[in-house]
Parts: C-alpha cells; sequence; structure tokens
C-alpha cells in the first residue's frame, strides 16, 4: 500500500476526485459508486486475500440489520391479532421476538469480534493460514461495523437495504488506515450525496489538513521514532533516568504527531470530496484531568467505548444494585461514583487489550482506568482542600497546573505503552527516582551512537514548537484551517513547498519511511 505522500498516492487520489466531480456534473447518482470502486481498490492494494475478512464482517453486520426489521415487522404483524387486554400474550410475544434479535446481535457481534481477536491474538502456529497478517484498518471496520448492529438492534435507524452502499461505508478508504471511527447516521448520508460541484471552502480546508497532518508525521514522529527505540529497545540496567524521561517526553511527541497526523490526512483526504468525518483530536496535552485528555484522544474510540461498553455496563441492573448498596453503606457520593469508577477501569482494560494482548498493554489499561477512578472518588477531598486553602478553581494558576499534572500523569502512562517488557519499564521507573544522574545524559545519548541524533531531535523540536503555537490558538476556538485558505496564493505555496521540504528531509534524514503506528491495531 502506497505512504500517503508517495506519487501513487497521489495520482491515485488525483484521479478519483477528477473522476468523482466529473460524475457530479454528468451522473451525479454514480458518485458513491467512484468511492465504492476507490475503496475497494485502495483496500485490494493492501492485500488482495484480505478483502474476504472485509466482507465476511461487512454481510454478517449488514444482514443482521435486515434481520432485525424483519424481526420487528413479524412482531408488529402478530401484535395487531392479539387483543389489547390480552397482557400476559402481548408480552410473551414481545419477550419471543426481544430475544430473537437479542439472538441475532449476539452472534454477530461474537463473529465480528471472534475475526478480530483470531487475527490479532491467536499465535501463529495455531493458525491454519500460516503468515496471516493484519489486514488493513481491522479494528477500526469492526467497531464501526459493530456499532451499526447495535443501533439497528435498539432501532436508531432503518437498516441500509443496499449491501455495496453498506460496504463503502465499512470501507471507506479514508478511513481504513487508522480510523476515525465513523456512525453510520453520519457518514453514510454524506456517503451516497450528491454533489455537482467541488465545495471549495471545505476542499480547501482539506488540503491544509493534508499538509499539517504531512508536516506532524514527517518532521516530528518519523525523525523521533530512530531515537526513541534506541533508549527503550535495549534497556540496561545503568540507564540514566535523565534519559529515560527525555525518551518518554520524545515518545509523547512522536506519538500524538503519528497518530494525529494520521487522523489530519484521512479526514483531509475526505474532505476533498466534500464529506466529514467525525473528530478524533482536540488539543490533548491541554486537558486539566486524565478523564479530559481522553476525551480529547482518540475522540472517536472514546465515545464508541463510553456509548456500547461505559453505559451498557454501569446502567445494568448488577452495578444499579450495587451502586443502591452501597450508597447505604457508605454514602451517597461513593454510591453514585463506583459503579461509574468499576465501568471506567472495564473500558481501559478492553482498549488496553485492543491495543494488544501483552502485559504491558493491559498495565497502560488498568493505570488508566484506576487513575480516573481514583479522581472520582478523591473529588470531594480536592474541593475541600481547594476551601481551605483559599485556591481559586477558576484562575489561571490552577489551570496552568491542572495541565502540568495532566501531563505528567499521562506521561507515567507512557511507561507502560512504549516499554513492552515488564522488567525493563521497572528499571525505567526505578531510574527516573533514584538515579536520575543528569550528568551521565550527554555522555549515554552519544553512546546511542545514532546517526544525525542531534540534527534530528532540533528539526523535530523546532516542528514541535509550531504545532504547539498552533495549538494553542486552536484551544483558543481560533480557525487556523480557516486563515490559511485566506492567504494569498504566493503564501499558501510557501507553506506547501515548507511540507514538501520536511517530508523528503525526514526520509533523507532517517533513510526510511515509518509507517503509522495505529494502522498496527
Amino acid at each position: 500500500m502506497p505512504e500517503y505522500y508517495s506519487l501513487q498516492f497521489v495520482l491515485f487520489m488525483v484521479v478519483t476526485v477528477m473522476v468523482y466531480y466529473y460524475l457530479g456534473k454528468k451522473k451525479p447518482g454514480l458518485q458513491w459508486v467512484c468511492l465504492f470502486a476507490a475503496s475497494m481498490l485502495y483496500y485490494l492494494w493492501s492485500g488482495t486475500f484480505y478483502i474476504f475478512f472485509i466482507l465476511a464482517t461487512a454481510f454478517t453486520t449488514w444482514i443482521a440489520g435486515i434481520l432485525f426489521e424483519k424481526i420487528n415487522t413479524s412482531s408488529k404483524d402478530e401484535m395487531v391479532s392479539i387483543p389489547r387486554t390480552a397482557k400476559e400474550q402481548r408480552d410473551n410475544v414481545k419477550k419471543k421476538y426481544k430475544g430473537r434479535k437479542r439472538f441475532v446481535l449476539i452472534v454477530v457481534i461474537l463473529i465480528s469480534f471472534g475475526i478480530l481477536a483470531f487475527i490479532k491474538y491467536v499465535p501463529e502456529g495455531w493458525r491454519p493460514i500460516k503468515g496471516l497478517l493484519l489486514p488493513l484498518g481491522i479494528s477500526f471496520y469492526t467497531f464501526q461495523s459493530v456499532s451499526y448492529v447495535i443501533d439497528s438492534y435498539n432501532g436508531d435507524y432503518k437498516p441500509e437495504k443496499n449491501f455495496l452502499k453498506y460496504l463503502l461505508f465499512v470501507s471507506y478508504f479514508p478511513q481504513l488506515l487508522q480510523g476515525p471511527i465513523n456512525r453510520f447516521d453520519e457518514l453514510a448520508v454524506q456517503l451516497i450525496a450528491k454533489r455537482d460541484h467541488v465545495e471549495m471552502n471545505l476542499f480547501q480546508r482539506g488540503l491544509v489538513r493534508i499538509g499539517y497532518g504531512l508536516f506532524k508525521k514527517y518532521a516530528i514522529a518519523n525523525l523521533l521514532v530512530g531515537t526513541i527505540s534506541a533508549i527503550f529497545d535495549n534497556v540496561t540496567p545503568g540507564i540514566p533516568g535523565s534519559v529515560v524521561v527525555y525518551g518518554i517526553l520524545l515518545y509523547s511527541a512522536q506519538q500524538y504527531a503519528d497518530f494525529s497526523g494520521g487522523i489530519d490526512i484521512a479526514i483531509g483526504v475526505s474532505e476533498l470530496f466534500g464529506i466529514e468525518m467525525a473528530p478524533n483530536f482536540r488539543q490533548p496535552y491541554f486537558s486539566v484531568s486524565l478523564a479530559d485528555f481522553w476525551r480529547r484522544w482518540h475522540i472517536s474510540l472514546g465515545t464508541w467505548m463510553r456509548d456500547y461498553v461505559f453505559y451498557p455496563f454501569a446502567l445494568s441492573k448488577p452495578m444499579q444494585k450495587f451502586g443502591k448498596a452501597t450508597r447505604k453503606s457508605f454514602g451517597k457520593h461513593l454510591g453514585g461514583v463506583l459503579p461509574a469508577c468499576i465501568a471506567n477501569i472495564l473500558v481501559f482494560l478492553v482498549v488496553g487489550l485492543w491495543h494488544g494482548s501483552a502485559s504491558h498493554n493491559i498495565l497502560w489499561g488498568l493505570y488508566n482506568g484506576i487513575v480516573i477512578a481514583l479522581s472520582s472518588i478523591l473529588a470531594p477531598a480536592f474541593s475541600r482542600c481547594n476551601t481551605i486553602f483559599h485556591i481559586n478553581i477558576e484562575g489561571r494558576p490552577l489551570h496552568v497546573f491542572r495541565i502540568i499534572r495532566t501531563f505528567i500523569i499521562v506521561n507515567i502512562g507512557w511507561y507502560f505503552d512504549r516499554i513492552v517488557n515488564f522488567d525493563d519499564c521497572m528499571i525505567c521507573f526505578r531510574n527516573t527516582l533514584l538515579n536520575f544522574s543528569p550528568e551521565r545524559f550527554a555522555s549515554t545519548i552519544t553512546d546511542l551512537n545514532i546517526p544525525y541524533i542531534k540534527s534530528l531531535t532540533l528539526v523535530a523540536l523546532l516542528a514541535c514548537i509550531i504545532v504547539f503555537v498552533i495549538s494553542v490558538y486552536k484551544e483558543k476556538n481560533i480557525d487556523i484551517a480557516e486563515k490559511v485558505t485566506e492567504l494569498k496564493v504566493i503564501e499558501k505555496l510557501g507553506i506547501a513547498l515548507i511540507v514538501i521540504f520536511c517530508v523528503q528531509l525526514s526520509y533523507s534524514m532517517t533513510g526510511v519511511s515509518a509507517g503509522f503506528m495505529y494502522a498496527n491495531f
């Protein structure tokens, strides 16, 4: 599959956009067919064999929606013949058809997540198909398809009757690499909409967003990956804590630049067709709490987990009973927050498992879930402290303190995420606290023996400053993309040349073109 900046992808996009808008003028009813053909071609580009997995998930979830509608129709038809006074008989009919719907729901969810689990977690030696790699976008299209099934089950919208249109929703190529996870009622209607002209403002914003994403990916993420690997892939007991912290901070920048950059490119590409996808990032490193951070980072996954894991579990009858019992024994506050705390821990455990079955992923998930749970439990204590010490909770000093505190908490979590060996992780934690040794920082970095390490870091640092400034403006609700679209042509050309230069510089200095991190999930 070609990289976003490659000539093949650029030509692919130019041809697709031209055909799409040509059909808009001549045969607008076929525009969705253009997107469907492009999506299938893009997926086949990643590996012909893997098309069977996305087809299996798409077909089973699509047929489930059709079955739900048929079951609902059968239920209504049978209810018509039953007198309204026959309450018990009517309740039995409702129970029967609800059971059938629930059976279909469970089977389809098990099939969808079963395919995902088989591909991600079954050891190579146990697989009947040797050398099976992770199909493109399998996690993202699985989550997206399952959300469609659950929403159809709940009757939130009518199911799509045309399988190819539904398959387009599942396989829409800009979202395949790393999301976002879109909802059917928000995306599907846009995919089949007729557009006889280019929406120039959205088109230009799409180009700006693509450029910004490429800048983050190639001027930050790709330049830092080698240094981070040199620090953490071969941890020694004597590694100074100062080097560990340096590596974690670089990883924090790399992961954000890589993931948000890829999302910017994906959303920008979609905007070229006049199609707006779900947002996925909102300046996460300006968060004032860990919970706030996860509301700003991978927003589409967070809302998915909230709607389909957190609420169903927290509002389930067992958890409601548990909350009432806790309220009686330990008071109103604990009774109110404990079910949500347990649900949060479950959500982050699931997210950790989604990242992988390795112990460091599970520890990372538990760390985040437990910290958020503790912050909810201790909220009254924090409020009392603010009152006792007369702290202005609306003041800027406290706001800045909360941002810094959250940044530190998030980066502690990155230890578990990046340092895959548990013993190495514990060594890094120990040396961060007990063997910081700043005087050994320069010599240790030199010993890593990475070509151009100082140049790479300086370029990435400059790029980070630019991203930080842009993020400050965006946090103040200043529309940077709109400002760029209003620039003169020569100024826009200058920005485009800077992005092209950064991509070329990244490749020439590293000698590699690293793929996107979240494509592995």
